[in-house]
């Protein structure tokens, strides 16, 4: 059956799309059904879908139910897929109700199998997130989805979600629905009292708090689903703890306080909810105070960098379709001052991109007939960020992608912007993209040694303008793997094209892209499998090749491994073989001690050369992992060294002396989130190695709940926080080295009260850790 399914597969879109091997993996993993007519597959709303539907005989019927009747129906054939919308677009519940049409034949790709693909793929999981997004834009559909009773909306909405039917039908009877104009201002903070709970049904709204010069700090935006006034009614004594401004017309549905209070008294899971924001929340606010504390006057590029795209981008954009001529394209980007130019294909949806600089390398300089079709030179497929998105994360997907355009995006996936790198460029040297020009334009070794010193004040600077943890290991991720690719260029140079096939692999916390300011060398070599009689001469190269690539790195402010795990290290410079061994041997140990400094090999991730080599390492661990579970559990109980720094009456554990006395490592108290996400995603065999997306794919292969997701990410963003305003503090006002250890003493009782809170859940989490891996909690 397995290659009657690969044929099937392989001429259906979108899995035509796919490499032959994805295919292969999925026939597999595949298996046939038939069903009766009139069997019904799912019901809308109630239903999860397990698997993904591939028609191969029969028929399917759409539809939704309301009142008993069935509306707008429709009809899938053989070779149309079902089941692929609701996985990525609804949580994987049932959007409409699926019934057999006349007897059918299926392949049934399990769930997970489907998510893995579209993680892999993103033309794959485009394709299905593209035809949801045709079905919203017709006005009939969306009306079902957006209006449908408010039981039903409140059931998709955190934390009524949480709650019996019954109770959200109750809940239902005491709603109003209210709507404010463009820019009202409906709450103030600190003066507005909160009379109700405001559950955004439409429209879209500014949160923020306002300092006495005006200025906005902490904003966000509210969309169709959020809510607002919880914390206000149940922390600060109805009093509005943030001001309220509408972008657009919105509407919302509003709960009085009585009986919002009256749900909280009743249900302690929902009350949590708000209680446990409020502690998020407070993440975002202690933090501003810990930065205001130093922080001595605005920077308005930092205002910018700190602001939704959909603010700054270019709106006024050109179009054209794919066979217009690129003569007649140029004509309309010069009309419209623009320097690029979306292409559309024939069912109107943007496909690509032509550029300025496209005009200048694929036709001027070539020669290139400009009668031509301009499908012919487009960039495809189209590199995209939403409009919610942050100038920041912008710049850094221009910088990461080393591209000058990249098009702004609706909820629906329409394109409604572009946003360029000279307009991201601020004209100011602490922005981060001149520290990237700096690296790529160096000619030698010696003019990358300062480069990792400026990091510092851009950290500083970011951190003033409330830039989060993630963004800030994402930056200096990207400077630190610019940095390591250009001495590996270098490297190169010097010593000639390598003799067989290599990658280049950072391991730990850089392979994790998790780097702080304070962090070392853990690199390693993997290269191919060669004859006898040339191994040595390969080894030798990769071995000088890594001695200057180490030594470079350390000049330009990356210290030399403690333990030595680093490429210049003939253990750690190995064919592909002897890699596979050495996890064999891992995997393997007798003992958990046997494993004290392997974990960090399994956080690798491949920088230069030929990528395979790592996919392919990945991919023996994880058909490895299945036959030895001891080795998970011997991973675990080296895990559980790891306590959070908190006592039995729930006091802080410090250091009793020396130079760091009365502090703590809060490394070493981030610790046990890294070794939970690793070993779960080890188990699961999930390929990410960063910690808060191993954390997200746990939760969509429903092995977290969206709870404990939650709770973990906060966490994990907040000790990071707080790690890294130690070591901006160290660097830019001690003068000193940066460090990871903390007084709590220094810290405001707020932030301790959220910090013992995250380490008691850490020491549930750890519980949990233990049971499903060792049996003991």
């Amino acid at each position: 059956m397995t290659d009657q399914a690969f044929q099937f597969l392989s001429n259906l879109k979108p899995f035509s799309f796919l490499p032959e091997s994805e295919v292969r993996r999925i026939a597999d993993n595949i298996s046939e059904k038939n069903y009766p007519k009139n069997t019904i597959l799912s019901v809308q709303g109630k239903s999860t879908v397990d698997h993904i539907f591939v028609i191969k005989h029969g028929s399917l019927e759409l539809y939704y139910e309301a009142e008993g009747k069935k509306i707008q129906p429709g009809f899938l054939k053989p070779g149309e897929v079902c089941g692929a919308i609701a996985t990525l677009m609804n949580s994987a519940t049932a959007v409409r109700t699926v019934r057999v049409n006349q007897d059918s034949s299926f392949y049934t790709i399990p769930r997970e199998i489907f998510a893995e693909v579209c993680n892999r793929s993103e033309i794959f999981r485009d394709f299905f997130v593209k035809i949801y997004g045709k079905f919203m834009r017709d006005e009939s559909y969306a009306s079902i989805i957006a209006t449908g009773q408010a039981s039903h909306f409140l059931s998709g909405v955190v934390p009524f979600s949480f709650l019996h039917e019954e109770d959200l039908e109750k809940i239902a009877s005491h709603l109003s629905v209210v709507h404010y104009p463009k820019n009202t201002v409906m709450l103030v903070q600190g003066q507005s009292e909160v009379e109700h709970l405001y559950i955004l049904q439409k429209g879209a709204v500014e949160r923020y708090y306002e300092e006495k010069s005006g200025k906005k700090k902490l904003r966000g935006v509210l969309y169709e689903g959020d809510i607002y006034g919880g914390i206000s009614m149940l922390i600060n004594n109805s009093i509005s703890v943030r001001t309220l401004r509408t972008i657009e017309k919105s509407y919302f549905y509003t709960l009085p306080k009585n009986f919002f209070l009256d749900i909280c008294n009743q249900h302690e899971t929902f009350s949590e909810y708000f209680t446990d924001t409020f502690g998020k929340q407070m993440i975002d606010k202690t933090y501003a105070s810990i930065i205001t504390k130093t922080m001595h006057s605005g920077d308005e590029s930092l205002q910018f960098l700190n602001q939704p795209i959909s603010g700054v981008c270019n709106k006024s954009l050109a179009f054209c379709d794919m066979d217009t001529p690129i003569q007649e394209a140029a004509s309309v980007m010069t009309r419209h001052r623009s320097s690029s130019i979306f292409i559309r294909d024939t069912e109107g949806d943007v496909v690509g991109i032509v550029t300025d600089s496209d005009l200048r390398r694929k036709v001027i300089s070539k020669g290139y007939d400009i009668q031509k079709r301009v499908s012919g030179i487009m960039s495809s497929p189209l590199r995209t960020i939403s409009a919610r998105a942050l100038v920041f994360e912008g710049l850094m997907s221009i910088m990461r992608q080393n591209i000058k355009h990249l098009a702004v995006t609706d909820d629906n996936d329409r394109v409604i912007g572009v946003i360029t790198n000279s307009s991201l460029l601020i004209t100011q040297t602490q922005c981060p993209f001149f520290l990237i020009r700096e690296i790529s334009q160096a000619r030698g070794s010696a003019e990358i040694t300062d480069k990792h010193g400026k990091l510092p004040p851009i950290i500083k600077n970011l951190i003033y303008g409330g830039a989060k943890a993630k963004n800030i290991n994402s930056l200096i991720t990207t400077i630190s793997d610019a940095i390591l690719y250009k001495l590996i260029g270098f490297a190169l140079d010097e010593l000639g094209p390598a003799p067989a096939r290599f990658v280049f692999m950072t391991l730990g916390s850089e392979g994790r892209k998790e780097q702080t300011l304070k962090t070392d060398q853990d690199n390693a070599i993997i290269f191919e499998d060669v004859p006898k009689e040339s191994e040595k001469n390969v080894r030798d190269y990769f071995l000088k090749f890594g001695e200057k690539v180490c030594t470079w790195l350390d000049q330009a402010g990356y210290d030399f491994c403690d333990f030595d795990i680093m490429a210049k290290n003939p253990k750690w410079c190995q064919p592909l073989s002897v890699w596979k061994d050495y996890f064999s041997s891992w995997m393997l140990a007798e003992a958990p001690e046997d494993l004290s400094q392997a974990s960090i090999f399994f956080d690798f991730r491949g920088i230069y050369g030929d990528i395979s080599l790592t996919d392919e390492l990945r991919g023996y661990i994880f058909s490895s992992v299945g036959n030895w579970s001891v080795f998970l559990r011997h991973l675990t109980e080296n895990a559980l060294h790891f306590r959070p720094p908190i006592g039995f009456f729930r006091n802080f554990v410090v250091e009793s002396k020396g130079e760091h006395r009365n502090k703590f490592d809060i490394k070493s108290a981030m610790m046990p989130i890294v070794d939970f996400a690793r070993i779960y995603s080890l188990k699961n065999k999930i390929e990410e190695t960063n910690t808060l997306k191993r954390l997200k794919l746990l939760h969509m292969k429903n092995v977290l709940s969206y709870k404990d997701y939650s709770d973990l990410k906060h966490a994990y963003s907040f000790l990071m926080q707080l790690r890294f305003v130690r070591q901006v503090t160290a660097v830019t006002e001690e003068n000193a080295k940066p460090d990871n250890y903390i007084n709590p003493k220094e810290l405001s009782r707020i932030e301790q009260t959220v910090l013992k809170e995250i380490f008691k859940r850490i020491e549930k989490f750890q519980g949990k850790l233990g049971f499903d891996f060792t049996g003991i909690v």
